[in-house]
C-alpha cells in the first residue's frame, strides 16, 4: 500500500457508496451519465486510474495489484467501510481483484464489458493489438480500437463522441496506456474468480469482440452469486453509447442487493 497513488475523484449523490472503475485510456467522466441515473439512491464515487486524467503519473511500471492498492487507498481516504464496486473493461478486472483481497469491504460487484476464460486465440488477438501499438504508434491503431468499441451506426451519428474518446486516449501518457493495455491483455481471472463471493452483475454487449457473450457466460458461471445480462446490438463502449440501456439492469440489480 506504500506505493498507492492519490487518485483524482468525484463524489455525487446520497445513499450507500458505489465506486466506479473505468477502463483503458478512459476517465472518471465515463461514468457521468450512469451517475445521473443512480445518484438519487447511491453515493457515486468515480476516479481516474493512476496516470489517467487528473491522477498523478506513476514512477514506474505497475500491475493489477497496484491498481487494487490505489482503490483501497481511495476507500480509506473517504472513510467508507463497505461499498458496491462496478468496473468497465479493465475496471471489470480491478473490481474482482479488489473483492478477492478485501471481501469484507464489498457489498456487490459489477463486471461490465470485461474478459476472462480467454482461449489461446483470444489472448493472441488482444496481445497482437498491443504489439501493433508498440510498433506503429497508438494513433495508428486508434481507428481499429474505436471500431471495436462503438457500433457503426453510433459512429456515423456521433463523430463528435468518437473524437472525444480518441482524444482521451491520445492525451493519456503512452507508457501508461500501453502498461494498462498489457494488464488487460495478460490478466486471467479464471484461476481465482470462483473465490469472489460478492453478489455480481455480469454485463456485456452482444457484439463486443474482445469481451463477448461466450466469455461472459463463463464469468457468470464461475462466480458463486451472479446474474448475466447481454445487451443486444452493442459493442464495447456501452457506458457511452447506451447508458439508457445499461442503467435499468444495473439499478434493478443494486435494488435487489439492497
Amino acid at each position: 500500500m506504500g506505493n498507492a497513488i492519490d487518485c483524482a475523484y468525484t463524489v455525487e449523490g446520497k445513499g450507500p457508496a458505489l465506486f466506479f472503475i473505468h477502463g483503458i485510456g478512459a476517465r472518471k467522466t465515463a461514468w457521468s451519465k450512469l451517475t445521473e441515473h443512480l445518484k438519487g439512491d447511491f453515493t457515486c464515487v468515480a476516479y481516474d486510474l493512476r496516470g489517467h486524467g487528473e491522477s498523478p503519473l506513476p514512477g514506474s511500471r505497475f500491475g493489477l495489484d497496484e491498481l487494487v492498492d490505489d482503490l483501497e487507498a481511495l476507500r480509506a481516504k473517504l472513510s467508507i467501510e463497505k461499498a458496491h464496486f462496478a468496473g468497465h473493461s479493465l475496471g471489470g478486472m480491478i473490481g474482482p481483484a479488489y473483492a478477492r483481497r478485501y471481501p469484507d469491504r464489498v457489498l456487490s460487484l459489477g463486471l461490465y464489458s470485461t474478459a476472462a476464460f480467454r482461449t489461446e486465440d483470444d489472448s493472441a488477438k488482444v496481445k497482437a493489438v498491443v504489439a501493433a501499438m508498440r510498433e506503429k504508434g497508438i494513433g495508428q491503431v486508434l481507428d481499429t480500437l474505436t471500431a471495436r468499441w462503438f457500433t457503426d451506426e453510433f459512429a456515423a451519428a456521433r463523430p463528435d463522441v468518437i473524437e472525444w474518446r480518441k482524444r482521451q486516449v491520445m492525451e493519456t501518457n503512452p507508457d501508461v496506456f500501453l502498461n494498462v493495455f498489457d494488464i488487460y491483455a495478460e490478466t486471467e481471472m479464471e484461476p481465482w474468480l470462483h473465490e469472489v463471493t460478492a453478489p455480481s452483475l455480469v454485463l456485456t454487449g452482444e457484439l463486443d469482440g474482445g469481451c463477448n457473450p461466450r466469455l461472459n457466460k463463463q464469468i457468470a458461471a464461475a462466480l458463486p452469486d451472479s446474474e448475466l445480462v447481454i445487451l443486444d446490438g452493442l459493442k464495447h463502449a456501452i457506458l457511452i453509447e447506451a447508458t439508457e440501456r445499461v442503467a435499468p439492469p444495473v439499478k434493478a440489480f443494486l435494488e435487489r442487493i439492497g
